[in-house]
């Protein structure tokens, strides 16, 4: 049965395991070297003795996609036609917007949004196909305007495939782990190099994410999933199915729940337990429940809302809008009963592409802002260089930057 403990043991509790990183870096080096020595030669090689690449080469044909498309389920097809349309009106709305101002006369600042040319989306299929991770990572880069969309998987079932064709998508690969990441990031005859690669993976695909960080552009380096829920009453039953929902992901997914109620929490670990019985993932799930997990017993939702900020989780669900204003780190927030994580994994539009271990300090889950560049542009007449003049020349001087300060002055004097 899931944990119940006293806060005064959260610290341990939520003590994030460190993904053995440096570990699965020795292991990627040698990958990384070889494709980019060797490109699509070494590629074909990994395919055919990792994901069962059957193919001379690693690009899909679009003839495989379309056929892919024609055999998914009607119901699938709307499903997809539903969540990508949310998807796409959430990215809308996040997309910068070109703006200029004139701070005084003769000054005019804004700046123009530009689109990345190449962006590349990693799909995992390991123990779960995840054609909603394909929407989540090529619908906003649709919006933003990017050109060249690429996406790999090492093993494309048809619901990848026929998802990327009802996206319109052209450039699918069936390449997996480090050695994807390194496809993306050196580029081979075969595949483009991209200027920013996006999507979750293994601690191998993460640490070829890090080794390669700045080579190319990356989202962030993922580690294991998790949630975080704060409840001081509720449906056990809601709670309950929530934290399997997580648990079912990975053994090392981590599900906790906060709660002022002893009441509740003794409710909803028996709850956990009843709906493992049935549950087709129970052999994944009660591991990430035994390791990772637990319900601990708050003296206030205060209290608790402190310890998710410490926390920073990838997942936050709360009881309310009453306590939005206090959370300062969470990669995505689900308010209110009705809002469980599912449907922000699939369909509600938020991304589910969100930082993990901690992140969540820094910054928020994938958006169309990680496809676009905001050029700042800059614009002053005669008058309004003469009035910064001194400012900038005193600056200039300052810092011993003698030919910038005159650079001015050339103008300013004339």
């Amino acid at each position: 049965m899931i944990r119940i403990l006293p806060s005064n043991q959260v610290g341990r509790l939520l003590a994030r395991r460190q993904a053995r990183l440096s570990e699965a870096e020795q292991i990627v080096r040698p990958i990384l070297e070889a494709v980019r020595k060797q490109g699509d030669r070494a590629l074909v090689e990994y395919g055919r003795k990792f994901d069962g690449l059957d193919r001379p080469t690693v690009r899909v044909p679009e003839a495989e996609l379309q056929r892919a498309s024609g055999e998914l389920a009607p119901a699938f097809r709307k499903a997809v036609r539903e969540a990508s349309a949310n998807i796409r009106a959430f990215a809308r709305m996040q997309m910068p917007a070109a703006r200029t101002l004139q701070p005084r006369p003769g000054l005019r600042l804004g700046q123009i949004v530009r689109p990345l040319d190449t962006v590349a989306a990693y799909i995992p299929a390991g123990r779960y196909p995840l054609p909603s991770t394909l929407m989540m990572t090529v619908v906003p880069a649709q919006v933003a305007g990017v050109k060249n969309i690429c996406v790999a998987c090492p093993r494309p079932v048809t619901e990848i495939l026929g998802t990327a064709a009802l996206l319109k998508v052209r450039h699918v690969f069936q390449m997996g782990g480090a050695q994807a990441i390194a496809a993306f990031a050196f580029g081979t005859r075969t595949v483009p190099r991209a200027d920013r690669i996006v999507g979750p993976g293994n601690i191998y695909v993460a640490a070829a994410k890090k080794l390669l960080a700045g080579e190319t552009g990356i989202d962030f380096v993922a580690g294991p999933t998790e949630i975080l829920i704060i409840a001081a009453e509720g449906d056990p039953g809601y709670l309950a199915a929530d934290l399997l929902a997580q648990a079912e992901h990975d053994v090392d997914a981590s599900a906790v729940l906060l709660s002022t109620s002893k009441r509740l929490a003794a409710a909803v670990a028996r709850e956990v337990e009843r709906r493992l019985a049935d549950l087709p993932t129970a052999a994944v799930a009660r591991q990430a429940i035994a390791r990772n997990s637990a319900i601990v017993h708050v003296a206030s939702l205060e209290e608790a809302v402190e310890i998710s900020n410490r926390f920073a989780p990838e997942h936050l669900s709360i009881p309310d809008r009453a306590l939005l204003a206090r959370i300062a780190h969470a990669g995505s927030v689900f308010v209110g009963p009705f809002s469980p994580e599912a449907a922000g994994d699939y369909a509600s539009g938020p991304n589910h592409v969100l930082p993990t271990g901690g992140a969540a300090r820094l910054r928020g889950g994938l958006s169309v802002a990680d496809y676009v560049k905001v050029i700042s542009v800059q614009e002053l007449d005669r008058r309004a260089l003469r009035a910064l003049a001194p400012a900038i020349t005193t600056l200039a001087r300052a810092e011993g930057l003698e030919a910038h300060a005159r650079s001015v002055e050339v103008r300013t004097h004339a």
